[in-house]
């Protein structure tokens, strides 16, 4: 069935069919088990732990789908573990201009120039506080683009005092390539202040509470390893809870499609190596201290697998959910479920960070 909805979206421009989508999973929000024709219940052995949150699986939808969070019944009806809407900023802003959404289809993936198009964290926090779910749902945080770097802790500050109360887990956003200067707040300097001010109103606004939503940052796969290293050990000494690795990239790596010229983070396959190399200089870096939700280039079981072998404790798909549909997350977690078995794995949280290494 979704095959044939994919050529419908695809007949389209890639924002309009992302518009569209979102539009169904609302007006629609069993969509999502419609178009999973082997829809059933994940295997026990899938089921894993991030902090206070309890999973079926380790699967879950990256920041970016849903930004203001209008179709979350119906991206939960589509079979994953939690969802991450975002990046949200404090203020309302229209984003960049169009277009700013763009498929290689030959690749599987994505290049993106959104900007933070977003209604704002406060109408983020009302749909989060009127939602019903059973899965965790995380807030992916990020600075105005008119918010000059030198006040950029505001804004996260900002979006944490809204936001903390009614989200499951925080996200940092620093790495999107999309808003101009963003990336310059990963220095050392800035992101140990944006992580400790954020860290210290989430204690703030959650201090009532018997468990405290944990604060991840998002990293760029583009930051090269003699930066990556020291960043995250700073930034595990600044309080940073986890890590999402990664964020989209700037390179092409000799994609020869048209649109690989187009400006923006490109996601979805070509991704995979990068971020399964940033993965496990971060495991390896922080001794597995805090968990690492892993990103990029995920398509089958075994991107999943060699993902939380590498050190990922759970992970996130978006490019693959846009070309594939939901019928993946049920493709998915058979697989991944199955390989478990045949190699005498108990609990998927066994394989963590079991990868001798990766280059």
């Amino acid at each position: 069935m979704y095959s044939v909805l994919r050529k419908l979206l695809f007949s389209t421009d890639a924002e309009t069919a992302h518009h569209t989508t979102l539009s169904m999973l609302k007006t629609a929000p069993n969509m999502g088990k419609w178009l999973r024709p082997k829809a059933q219940q994940p295997a026990p052995n899938l089921a894993t732990q991030l902090y206070h949150m309890d999973l079926k699986h380790p699967i879950g939808l990256a920041a970016g789908l849903d930004k203001d969070g209008i179709a979350l019944t119906g991206l939960e009806a589509c079979g994953f573990s939690m969802l991450e809407v975002g990046t949200v900023t404090l203020r309302p802003q229209p984003g960049n201009p169009k277009p700013r959404l763009f498929r290689i289809v030959e690749e599987e993936a994505l290049v993106n120039r959104m900007g933070f198009n977003n209604a704002g964290a406060h109408a983020l926090k009302k749909r989060l506080q009127e939602s019903h779910l059973t899965i965790p749902v995380g807030a992916n945080i990020g600075k105005n683009k008119i918010t000059p770097n030198a006040q950029a802790v505001d804004d996260y500050v900002a979006c944490t005092e809204i936001l903390a109360g009614v989200a499951d887990y925080l996200v940092i956003n620093v790495s999107s390539p999309n808003t101009p200067g963003l990336r310059d707040l990963q220095n050392e300097q800035e992101a140990c202040r944006i992580v400790e001010q954020v860290i210290a109103e989430r204690n703030r606004q959650t201090s009532h509470r018997s468990y405290q939503p944990p604060v991840f940052v998002k990293l760029s796969p583009d930051l090269p390893d003699e930066s990556l290293v020291p960043l995250a050990s700073k930034l595990l000494e600044a309080g940073c809870e986890g890590w999402i690795a990664t964020n989209t990239t700037l390179e092409r790596y000799q994609i020869k499609h048209i649109h690989a010229r187009e400006s923006g983070g490109l996601s979805g396959k070509p991704l995979k190596t990068r971020s399964n190399q940033v993965i496990a200089a971060l495991y390896k870096v922080t001794e597995g201290k805090v968990p690492i939700i892993g990103c990029g280039g995920i398509y089958s079981a075994d991107d999943v697998y060699e993902k939380i072998k590498l050190g990922a404790s759970v992970v996130q798909i978006y490019s693959a959910f846009i070309y594939r549909g939901p019928a993946l997350l049920d493709v998915l977690t058979q697989e991944l479920a199955e390989r478990l078995d045949r190699e005498g794995v108990q609990r998927i949280a066994d394989l963590v960070g079991q990868a001798e290494s990766y280059k």
